[in-house]
């Protein structure tokens, strides 16, 4: 986080693209909260990165191209003079790199007091014990990375995640409004939505195109939002690993690639986990979203979801999120 505070304020000129074919165009980069926010000449935002995410296409060469993990189609190209943003950018990748632990201070006292639980533990409670400390102590950086690393696992099952630029902030207001740091779209390969370390949200395309409500979608987000903060994806991630992947990940602040896919398998082959519908409708409630589309799009005839449609009739909770072309075009995000 120092290294990110060092470089909050910096900006650089390059040339952006949004897709392979498209044309170029001329931006300003700078760096944000762990992000590089890429925006037109008129300062208004078009698309923007997770640092920790970002691979370069031609190390040592210029102009240096910069592109996000697992698209190497969207560019970023900074010539030779914006040599300060091109060192913050490594700075910053090699600071929290997977492939390039550094062991430090949190590292030291994390597995200080890791190795006294364990030498205080038993066998049949240690399993437990270790995951549930390693999930409290691990870093958001760290998990943003474990997000993308299985993003990337997972586009062999779900294709690759529809992005559209001008969308990219409609679906961070979303993101906002719902509790987490991203939403990505995906093609397939899932039933509704899914959550990944690192306040990640995937969404299926078919729960944007298979309605007409834009609150059934948000509804969907809404639930997921309340199972990623009743069970904490990285734990579940550990959970599939067994112990062996938490002491990795504890100790080296990387996991295994076979740890990564079993995740990944079990992700895409599972149906979101029930929710307590109660808890749900206080859940809708506190982020003022009605509930009542969502319920009755997971069950037509009202009878399992009752708690939902009880609570809005209660609280009159009726704030629209997204305008109707806003939606329609996000409805068309997976569409070439």
């Amino acid at each position: 986080m120092t290294a990110l505070n060092q470089y909050q304020r910096l900006e650089a000129s390059g040339l952006w693209r949004a897709e392979a074919g498209a044309q170029r165009r001329e931006v300003i980069a700078s760096i944000g909260d762990a992000t590089l926010l890429i925006s037109d000449m008129q300062d208004r935002p078009l698309t923007h990165w997770s640092i920790p995410a970002i691979e370069r296409a031609n190390p040592g060469k210029f102009p240096a191209v910069f592109h996000p993990f697992g698209d190497a189609d969207e560019t970023l190209e900074l010539a030779e003079d914006q040599h300060e943003m091109i060192d913050a950018i490594e700075k910053l990748r090699r600071a929290i790199h997977r492939h390039e632990p550094r062991p430090g201070r949190l590292r030291s006292v994390v597995l200080g007091g890791s190795l006294l639980a364990m030498v205080a533990g038993a066998v049949f409670w240690l399993p437990d014990a270790l995951r549930g400390h390693v999930t409290k102590v691990m870093p958001d950086l760290n998990r943003t990375v474990i997000g993308q690393d299985i993003l990337g696992h997972l586009s062999a099952v779900t294709g690759t995640p529809c992005r559209k630029p001008a969308l990219t902030p409609t679906l961070k207001r979303l993101a906002e409004r719902v509790g987490a740091k991203e939403i990505i779209v995906v093609p397939s390969g899932i039933r509704s939505t899914a959550a990944l370390p690192g306040k990640i949200i995937l969404l299926s395309r078919a729960v944007l195109e298979d309605t007409e409500d834009p609150a059934v979608a948000i509804g969907y987000l809404v639930a997921e939002s309340l199972r990623m903060q009743q069970n904490d994806p990285l734990e579940k991630l550990l959970e599939t690993g067994g112990i062996s992947a938490s002491f990795r990940l504890l100790t080296t602040a990387e996991l295994t690639p076979e740890t990564l896919k079993a995740f990944s398998e079990t992700l895409a082959s599972s149906d979101p986990a029930p929710l307590d519908m109660a808890a749900l409708a206080a859940h809708f409630n506190a982020l003022r979203l009605p509930a009542t589309p969502y319920a009755y799009a997971v069950d037509i005839s009202g009878e399992t979801t009752i708690d939902l449609i009880e609570a809005d009739a209660v609280t009159g909770v009726q704030e629209p999120v997204l305008k109707d072309g806003t939606w329609v075009a996000l409805q068309e995000i997976c569409s070439t």
